[in-house]
């Protein structure tokens, strides 16, 4: 199994619209062979010192896929590259950590 962290910075106030895309898009990737986990998170308001927050224009999407090939199939899926090409005006950075169990 790969867990992936992908960390999503889009362009100021634009976060509600590219959740929109992202949770439109949902059932399509959570229908794909091999996906275990795909939801969107944010940071919980003012949880105290130990946190650090991400910030109003960032969120985090947790992945968990079965396979590294489910991982490759879902980058190349036509409704993410439809969800890519709707959202890419709208992003500044995705930074993507892909990690195994250990």
């Amino acid at each position: 199994m790969l867990h992936v962290l992908a960390y999503i910075t889009v362009k100021p106030g634009m976060r509600e619209t590219v959740l929109r895309e992202f949770q439109a898009n949902m059932p399509a990737v959570h229908a794909e062979e091999g996906c275990i986990e795909y939801v969107p998170v944010a940071d919980l308001p003012a949880f105290g010192p130990s946190q650090t927050e991400l910030g109003p224009d960032t969120f985090v999407v947790v992945e968990k896929w079965a396979s590294p090939e489910a991982l490759k199939a879902h980058a190349a899926a036509p409704h993410m590259q439809a969800y890519t090409e709707r959202t890419a005006d709208m992003i500044e950075d995705r930074v993507i950590h892909v990690l195994s169990p250990l």
